[in-house]
């Protein structure tokens, strides 16, 4: 049956997650109704990756295998028009072969935190980003983020009911730049643990306002103790923003 790579946009506000789930709507229930309906049929969809509530995407990637053999330009738009009202978009179909998997086949994940560095209230970036008062510095939390890159036991960054089989990733970014009150920071692993990103961010928000240092972030990482974690910082920041695959896939 014919492939197809989907590259989807979201806003995770009103979603339970990517994953299809009994207690609320989910963004690959949403996409997987849509399918059914224009394949008429039941069509199921693999994820590149299970974002979190509140948690947004501009560059997810989907796998699936349809019964019909869709021009890519079309079977965009037919799913698209099935979608809404909901806040997700197909941005591209792509035909893939048969061995491609949006899960598997992925080789790195980037993903991208905004914090607003503020002390007025959010009105146009409401569920868009993580209001901080304090000030942050934002040099410090770059330098101290260093510290993380690289292959380690993030157990202390990792949820109690992370069902990963190790704690052991290998984090390629951890990046902190800063615009005006925009801080962005910029992360690309092979793959995370269940709410590593947001774990992390807390944590380094901690060293941007004065409350850790670096050694205090390098000691919870090496602790591997949930306990050691600062502060997890909200969905509402989070974005996957790009799934790398093989130039073949």
């Amino acid at each position: 049956m014919p492939r197809f790579k989907l590259t989807l946009e979201y806003d995770g506000t009103p979603f339970v997650g990517w994953q299809r789930q009994t207690n609320g709507p989910s963004v690959q229930a949403v996409l997987e109704a849509a399918l059914s309906a224009v394949e008429e049929q039941p069509t199921k969809v693999q994820g590149a990756g299970r974002t979190d509530t509140g948690v947004h995407a501009t560059g997810q990637c989907a796998s699936v295998e349809c019964h019909k053999n869709w021009r890519v330009d079309r079977l965009r738009d037919a799913v698209n028009a099935h979608m809404r009202p909901h806040p997700i978009s197909v941005l591209v179909a792509e035909a893939v072969d048969d061995t491609f998997d949006a899960r598997f086949s992925a080789l790195a994940r980037h993903y991208l935190y905004r914090i607003i560095n503020r002390r007025a209230p959010l009105a146009m970036e409401t569920n868009r980003a993580w209001l901080v008062k304090r000030r942050l510095d934002s040099a410090a939390m770059h330098q101290a983020a260093q510290r993380l890159v690289g292959q380690f036991d993030f157990s202390t960054f990792r949820d109690s009911q992370c069902q990963a089989n190790s704690p052991v990733r290998t984090l390629e970014q951890f990046d902190v730049s800063q615009t005006g009150e925009l801080i962005e920071i910029r992360l690309k692993a092979q793959s995370f643990l269940h709410r590593q990103v947001r774990s992390m961010v807390g944590s380094l928000e901690h060293v941007g306002s004065g409350r850790w240092r670096a050694q205090d972030l390098e000691a919870a990482l090496h602790a591997r103790d949930r306990t050691r974690c600062g502060t997890v910082a909200p969905a509402a920041g989070l974005y996957l923003v790009k799934v790398d695959y093989p130039s073949t896939g």
